[in-house]
């Protein structure tokens, strides 16, 4: 199977907060992104996206009939959600990226979830038969599926970095969880 996995836009949101689950809007209108990213992707395939608004104005942007699923939503950074990075603190910060995969912020997410829930999605698109999709979702999820066909450590996960509308292709031959 081959996904072209977009991370949305930027977020309007004052740099240096952490956030995840936080439903932002874009920093500027959907279309002027789906017009930088329509000739990076492949016609007429089907397109999932991440219910996150930041997402889903991208993807109703691009495709006639995008299809939402929360397993494409980002990492659930629990309290540290809408903080700033400063706020939550070195030594927090510190032990997250000592274990990025499996360490789980107060109230929050692993690495190692969102790997297993994107991992779900990506089978049962299998099962029902598709050969190529565009999934349109967040740094969290292209990271964990990314280092999953990498088989990167999870203490090496944060070396994965994405910017803003970036299209990554990947090819899944048949996932499984670890």
């Amino acid at each position: 199977m081959q996904l072209f996995l977009v991370r949305h836009p930027r977020p309007r949101l004052a740099p240096g907060i952490c956030y995840g689950r936080l439903d932002l809007e874009l920093a500027e209108p959907a279309s002027q992104a789906a017009a930088r990213l329509a000739p990076r992707l492949p016609p007429e395939i089907p397109l999932w996206t991440s219910p996150a608004r930041r997402c889903r104005e991208l993807a109703e942007a691009l495709h006639p009939a995008p299809r939402m699923d929360a397993r494409l939503w980002e990492m659930h950074f629990g309290d540290w959600e809408g903080r700033s990075w400063n706020d939550i603190g070195p030594a927090a910060l510190a032990q997250w990226a000592a274990d990025p995969a499996g360490f789980v912020p107060p109230g929050g997410e692993s690495g190692y979830q969102v790997l297993h829930r994107a991992l779900d999605f990506v089978r049962e698109l299998q099962r029902r038969g598709h050969a190529s999709a565009v999934l349109i979702a967040h740094a969290g999820i292209l990271r964990a599926l990314l280092a999953y066909q990498q088989k990167l450590p999870g203490r090496r996960w944060l070396e994965l970095r994405f910017d803003y509308e970036q299209v990554l292709s990947l090819h899944f031959s048949g996932p499984s969880c670890p």
